[in-house]
């Protein structure tokens, strides 16, 4: 059974598809860029507070599935110059820490919104 997960504490999904959908013991969150979810607009900044955000948007999903970023498994990064890893992973630290899960990155062309980063997951509540 799959059951779709839904806050208004991230940015509302943009086209057909759930911010995160829960299958079993697994949670899959959607692609998040750093849309701030009170005003639906592109946080502005450097790569440090395009990161927060999506890692905050991230973290809102999984506690409204019941899971948060100590149960995630698998990540996959977006970016769209990878000059801005460093930046980027300094915060992703900050989420992950303890126990980091598995991570992609990769280069994109282009995001959506000109967001700069964008974040997928997969967490296991088991």
């Amino acid at each position: 059974m799959k059951i779709r997960i839904q806050t208004d504490q991230a940015p509302a999904a943009v086209g057909p598809y759930s911010q995160a959908i829960k299958a079993g013991d697994t949670v899959y969150v959607a692609m998040q860029i750093p849309l701030d979810p009170a005003t639906g607009q592109l946080v502005t900044g450097d790569m440090a507070a395009q990161t927060h955000q999506v890692m905050q948007n991230i973290a809102a999903i999984l506690a409204s599935a019941g899971a948060s970023w100590s149960h995630v498994v698998k990540t996959t990064v977006y970016l769209i110059d990878m000059a801005d890893f460093a930046a980027m992973n300094a915060v992703y630290a900050e989420f992950v820490a303890d126990d980091p899960p598995a991570r992609a990155a990769l280069a994109a062309h282009a995001l959506p919104r000109g967001a700069a980063v964008a974040m997928d997951a997969v967490a296991v509540l088991n």
